[in-house]
């Protein structure tokens, strides 16, 4: 049977079921298993609690080749020994054609077993989804265990343009085939969403970790409140609130104590609110404007939502960000910069509903235009396919 036609055996990897990777492997596994592929998740059993294992329970009544899951360690570790058996074993029962690793230990997982016997045929494809190359600590040790298993990589895709030059220069040259296919939205999520009535100023969405940079949002709520701040040009002649602005954050991780000593810290209790997770479009409801600081970043998932709902945005420029905001990039405001946050949040409380909604309204449109499930879906396909055509040619 030619392989445009062939109906795939795919399998995903990944460790953490939680996050934009976790969302782009359930988007990508049931939109396969739609199109009648026959697809398998395998991913770690120890974190992703009650969110994940919902997520899961959904999901796996359309998945031919089930879902498993065994522990794997954030960090390389001695035990990851161990879990390689366990995954090699599980994929060598399933067959598949494809075996498509999310992150870098379900990339590990995907391509370290290559030198066992009995799955040479199998196509492997790698997403790297950004965690390895944030220059993060443990950088080192992250990219040399990339360049030991790129030689095993039929396939790679990139959720953004920046990933794949991150990719490109800490890696350097493979013999694997690269495509870009960057994440995108299904065409329900391209709805406003209603505020509650006693919606909070700004609202934060996402992990609780360093690389977000919720610790400068929350310096710069301090800088607004004590009046004590640096405006950008756009924003000096703003004038200050009549109120002092809140803040809702929205979302769990190692840094949520850290987060809460900091409000205290800075005397913000009254007017910071934390929530645990919940789902991006009840979170958007808490909040008139969503603020994403982040320090690093591929493609993220809570700003193309952000945008897909009309809701107003402050972002940094960081990873591929830019790609999302288009022609509308030079309204992101860089990294690490309290004072230029905190005129932009100071800016967009004075913008009247209507220029508010104007610019909503242009980046719904960008995003619609380019980040799509379906051709997300379409150009990941094309990639198993050509990667198939290549290892079975004579």
């Amino acid at each position: 049977m030619d392989l445009s036609e062939q109906r795939l055996r795919i399998v995903h990897v990944l460790r953490a079921p939680v996050g934009g990777l976790f969302r782009h492997v359930i988007d990508l596994a049931a939109a396969q298993a739609a199109l009648g592929h026959e697809v398998g998740v395998i991913a770690d059993s120890s974190t992703g609690g009650e969110c994940a294992a919902r997520a899961f329970a959904a999901i796996a009544p359309r998945l031919a080749l089930g879902v498993a899951r065994f522990p794997m360690r954030r960090e390389p570790h001695p035990a990851d020994i161990a879990g390689l058996w366990r995954v090699y074993r599980h994929v060598r029962r399933l067959k598949p054609d494809v075996l498509h690793g999310h992150g870098s230990k379900g990339g590990f997982f995907t391509r370290a077993n290559a030198v066992l016997p009995g799955l040479a045929g199998v196509a492997r494809a790698y997403t790297p989804h950004g965690g390895s190359f944030h220059r993060q600590p443990g950088y080192a040790l992250h990219l040399c265990v990339e360049r030991l298993v790129a030689a095993q990589t039929d396939v790679m895709f990139f959720e953004s343009d920046y990933i794949a030059g991150q990719v490109a220069e800490g890696v350097g040259p493979t013999r694997a085939l690269t495509r870009v296919a960057k994440n995108g939205l299904r065409p329900e999520e391209f709805a406003p969403v209603a505020l509650r009535p006693d919606a909070a100023d700004f609202v934060y969405i996402g992990e609780l970790s360093r690389y977000k940079g919720v610790d400068t949002l929350i310096d710069a709520l301090a800088l607004i409140h004590a009046g004590d701040w640096i405006a950008p040009r756009a924003a000096r002649s703003c004038p200050r609130p009549a109120q002092k602005p809140n803040l809702v954050i929205v979302g769990s991780g190692k840094e949520l104590d850290a987060l809460a000593a900091q409000v205290d810290r800075c005397g913000l209790n009254r007017h910071v609110a934390f929530y645990g997770e919940l789902p991006a479009r009840e979170a958007f409801a808490l909040g008139r404007i969503v603020v994403a600081p982040s320090r690093a970043e591929s493609l993220p998932y809570i700003v193309l939502e952000t945008l897909a709902a009309e809701k107003p945005l402050i972002a940094t420029d960081v990873g591929g960000v830019g790609e999302i905001f288009g022609p509308h990039r030079d309204r992101l405001i860089p990294r690490d910069r309290a004072d230029l946050l905190a005129g932009a949040m100071l800016a967009a409380l004075d913008r009247s509903p209507d220029a508010l909604a104007a610019e909503s309204l242009a980046l719904k449109t960008y995003v619609a235009q380019h980040f799509s499930v379906d051709a997300m879906v379409r150009d990941v396909l094309a990639g198993y396919r050509e990667a198939l055509a290549r290892k079975r040619a004579p």
